[in-house]
């Protein structure tokens, strides 16, 4: 056992930051006591209320799902501040580097135990999601397209805690300032992660069917709605439901309108896991980009 055991930087990061470490692991045993707890009641415990137990089951994973959206947020902020700029900031790494440890390893001795609690926590988050969607799967914000179910149901989280890391490194070196850098990292996650989620449901085509102007048209019930409308004679879509007054006596276009079908487009809910490996991949390679400028940044400043 005593080969398992941490050596060098490896174990005076831990060292460092046990206090932060289990939270960590307290968070994740809270997460799985309530949910768990939850969804027992609202399998029907004798003696107690399911309807209770539903409704409050439901509350928490609206909670959870928003959690899981700025758990990566919360990773970068730490390394950025406390692991990175605050021994900087106080000169404390320097201790490190008097100690025959290069200012590469010193610098990776963070990255890989900030990127294994983060990768180990966000998996064990994420199987507790799980637990709680089984009971709740499907329903109004928690079908696969909704913000928090989509990042905890794949593997785009895992991809940002890990962006996270890399960023938070960099930041961290750049600001050296324990406090600003943890702000400019919350918001260059934050920014990466908007426009990634404005873009997501662009990656692939969306379907779509048409039909005449009147009936009510259906996509799949899985399916994830995008986008509306009407289709003029010549084949140009109108805005949203435009029709050309005056309407007839059904409150629908007339017949001599220039009108000649409707359409939806959809997303199926297939694109689920080929638009999480494309959002994988794209935070996959910035997180590298920023993991290269970071020890490049690292060895310009304090060559070995």
């Amino acid at each position: 056992m005593s080969g398992l055991a941490l050596k060098g930087p490896y174990w005076v990061t831990v060292r460092q930051h046990r206090r932060a470490l289990w939270s960590v692991g307290a968070v994740v045993a809270l997460s799985l006591a309530c949910v768990g707890g939850l969804g027992l009641w609202d399998a029907g415990i004798p003696g107690t209320n399911q309807d209770n137990g539903y409704t409050l089951l439901r509350w928490g994973m609206e909670f959870f799902s928003q959690g899981v959206i700025y758990l990566p947020l919360l990773a970068g902020v730490f390394v950025a501040g406390p692991m990175v700029a605050r021994e900087l900031e106080s000169g404390t790494y320097k201790l490190a580097l008097t100690q025959s440890i290069t200012p590469g390893r010193w610098l990776a001795s963070k990255l890989v135990t900030a990127g294994t609690v983060t990768v180990a926590a966000t998996l064990a988050l994420m199987a507790v999601y799980a637990l709680g969607l089984s009971r709740v799967a499907g329903d109004y914000q928690f079908t696969w397209d909704e913000r928090g179910t989509y990042e905890a149901t794949g593997t785009v989280l895992v991809a940002y805690g890990l962006l996270a890391v890399a960023v938070g490194a960099l930041v961290g070196q750049l600001v050296r300032r324990t406090v600003v850098a943890m702000a400019a990292t919350g918001v260059v996650l934050g920014v990466v992660q908007l426009v990634l989620t404005v873009l997501r449901w662009d990656f692939l085509p969306v379907r779509t069917i048409t039909g005449p102007y009147g009936p009510t048209l259906l996509i799949p019930e899985t399916a994830m709605y995008v986008d509306s409308g009407l289709i003029s004679t010549t084949g140009q879509r109108l805005p949203g439901w435009y029709c050309p007054e005056p309407l007839d006596e059904g409150g629908i276009c007339r017949a001599d309108a220039d009108i000649a079908a409707q359409y939806i487009d959809y997303h199926p809910a297939s694109v689920f896991w080929p638009t999480q490996l494309i959002e994988t991949g794209i935070v996959l390679a910035l997180a590298a980009l920023a993991l290269l400028a970071a020890f490049r940044l690292l060895s310009r400043r304090h060559p070995s």
